[in-house]
This record gives C-alpha cells, structure tokens and sequence, in this order.
C-alpha cells in the first residue's frame, strides 16, 4: 500500500481524537484464546422472531429504495404513540421525531445541531465515553463532572455550583440508567435537576437507552418533567437485542428537531428500510418483549451481585442496564488498566477499566452481564481464583 504523500495532510482535530478505550481494550484481550469477555454491552439475547420477520418481510417486498428523510410515518408514529405511553410526552410525529442510525448518531446530530465552538457542554462521569470526543469533533467545549462522590449520580447542588461559575455552558448530558454504573435516579433527583436546567436556560439531552432495563424501580424521564428543553434519545439496541439493526430516534420540540433533521439528512440521508420494518414491529407488537428480556438481566445482575459479594468486592449497587461497576482490590490503587491486563491473561476474563469513562472510573472495573448464564459462572469462578491468588502472594 502507498504511503501518503508527504505534502498532504488531513484533519487535526480528527487525529487528535483519541479512540474508544473501551474498543481499544477490549480489541486487546480479544486475542486471547478462550477468553470470556464481558467487556461490551452486546446482549447476547436474539432479535424476537416476530421483529426478524418483519425485517425479513421488508427485504422480500424489494423495500429497498430512499425512506422519508426522518424515517417512515408507521415508524414516527409508533414512536410517538410508544413515547406517550412510557413517558407522558406527546410528541408530533410529522415535526417532533427523527429516527436515526442508532443512539449514537441522534447523540452527534442534537451536538453538532445545538452548539457553537463558544458553548460548553457538561458531562456528568464516569459514563460512556462517546460524548466529550463528539464534542471535540464539533468544535464544542465541554466540562467533566465527576460524580463518584455524589453516588455516582449528578446533584441538583453540584449541577448548580459548576453552572453558576461557568456562563458558558449552554447545555448538560444525561445517560440514565448509566453506562458504566448502573444507577438510576429517582424521581425527585429528576425534579431537582430539571429545576436548575430550567433556572439557567440550558438544554438537556438525555440518553435514556437503557430506560426499560430497571430493576425493583421506576424510570422517569427528565422530558417528562421539562419537554420544551430536553431533547429524548433512545432506540431499540438494548430493549430488543437489535444492536446491529442501528435503529434508535430522537425527540424533541419542533424548532430544534428542525436543526436537528438538517444535520441527520446530511450524516445518513435516512436509516435503513429494514431496520425501520423491524422497529414498527417491535414498538406495535413486541412492546412486552423487553420485560421477558428484563427478567433473565435481574437474574444475572443477582447473580453476579451475590458471587462478587460472597467475594467483599466493592461495587455500585446497579438498579438499572446491565453493568455492574466494581472497586479494584488495594494493592493495584487506581491502576485499573493493569488489573484489567492482568485477569485477562491469567484467568482469561475480560472486563472494561473504569478509567475508559472519564474521571471517577479510576479504581473500577465494568462487567457486564449481558452474556450467557454458563459465561457468567465460569468467569465469576475464575475472578474468585484470581482475587483468591492475589491475597496469597
């Protein structure tokens, strides 16, 4: 293959992103024979058969050409009918909904839509590390809060003191339940919150994809409580198993999804006909689908929670998604990454470093129990070994 041309040069700013440290571990254990991995949040549940079929049907019937812009009308329709019922917005679906490539373009398309290169966004962490380099690649600035203080969730109080002393920031990023944690917040948090976005004229965007994973909880949506400034993401990876369908959606009032549209048209033009095919039908007739697949999480997240307990692991206490994050034993510090490392090679688990999410990760593993019964024991067993090792030496 040539080597570039010595005078030609591409983007600064794209070669200053660093990539994913959750891709960049996981690509490094995966070579590992025999490893089991619960380093990504990939259900390892199928697609319901009814939501294949639909996805099948639509290939059959040569639906194969350019969709609506902002996606077909069955499916913004179903969306929007899904959203009333769940979370109490109404939403129009002719101005209000675009369905995206996934949570992860709606999360590019309402940055690059909201922000000028002046804004500051501000990100509560540890949490799923795409939102501060989306903001980089749009020009935006953004503020880290670290919250493994707080329980790990964003106070009312601190939201406040960071605004309060910063004018620049224009807006906040919610994830809840939380990728890395699991934690969930409570109705008044919610409250709380929404009442300091609304004192200082911010938006919010929430990233509520795991909303129908809660366990012994209620999830209530912060556009319940502030519609008219929360933009609401979502999409069916989770709740469905339909990671590689990349269909998810984003919510909004009119003006802002109006910005929002033009730069999703000019990211994807529109999502796949297939993948919409099957979200009509998972959000018309396999809403109750996610709470079968609810069932087996719980069972895996007590599961885990007892075997890691029995152990004196520490770990965040997760009512929601499906990650447990764990305290590192002393002797590594907040040396996460060697941890990692080190139970990987010599007990072929494979977990995420809590530092790959932003400040407060430190010190922390994800694990996540979106994998088989049988992996899980096994690698439970092995981690037992290995922090059983560990006080030995």
């Amino acid at each position: 293959m040539p080597e570039l041309a010595d005078n030609l040069h591409f983007s600064e700013k794209v070669e200053n992103l660093k990539p994913s440290g959750i891709r960049i571990f996981d690509n490094k254990v995966s070579e590992i024979p025999n490893i089991i991995k619960l380093t990504l949040g990939e259900p390892d549940l199928n697609t319901p058969e009814h939501v294949k079929k639909a996805a099948v049907k639509s290939i059959e019937e040569n639906d194969s050409h350019y969709a609506p812009q902002k996606g077909k009308k069955e499916l913004l329709e179903a969306i929007s009918r899904f959203l009333d019922k769940t979370i109490h917005v109404k939403y129009d679906p002719k101005s209000e909904i675009v369905a995206t490539v996934g949570a992860t373009e709606a999360i590019n398309a309402a940055i690059f839509a909201l922000f000028n290169p002046k804004d500051k966004i501000l990100v509560p962490t540890p949490v799923f590390s795409l939102y501060w380099p989306v903001a980089n690649l749009a020009s935006v600035q953004y503020s880290l809060v670290n919250t493994a203080s707080d329980d790990f969730k964003l106070t009312a109080e601190k939201l406040e003191e960071v605004v309060k002393n910063d004018p620049t920031i224009k807006g906040l990023i919610l994830n809840y339940p939380t990728n890395p944690t699991g934690v969930e917040y409570t109705h008044e948090e919610i409250k709380q919150l929404a009442k300091i976005v609304e004192k200082y004229n911010l938006y919010v965007i929430t990233d509520e994809i795991y909303s129908s994973l809660t366990y012994g909880v209620e999830h209530y949506s912060i556009a319940t409580e502030i519609p008219e400034r929360t933009l609401y993401i979502s999409g069916l990876s989770k709740s469905h198993a339909m990671t590689g369908y990349r269909l998810g959606y984003i919510a909004g009032p009119k003006k802002v999804m109006d910005q929002i549209s033009k730069v999703h048209g000019l990211m994807v033009t529109t999502t796949t006909d297939s993948s919409q095919a099957a979200a009509i039908e998972a959000l018309t007739n396999g809403i109750n689908d996610s709470e079968e697949y609810k069932k087996i999480y719980q069972k895996r997240r007590d599961f885990v929670v007892n075997e890691l307990s029995k152990m004196g692991v520490e770990f965040v206490n997760p009512q929601g998604a499906f990650y447990i994050f764990a305290k590192i034993p002393e002797k590594y510090g907040t040396d996460d990454m060697q941890f990692a490392l080190d139970l990987a090679f010599k007990k072929k688990v494979g977990v995420t470093p809590g530092s790959a999410f932003g400040p407060g990760g430190e010190g922390y593993i994800r694990l996540s129990y979106a994998s088989s019964d049988e992996a899980l024991q096994v690698a439970l067993k092995r981690i037992g070994e290995f922090l059983k090792e560990g006080n030995e030496e």
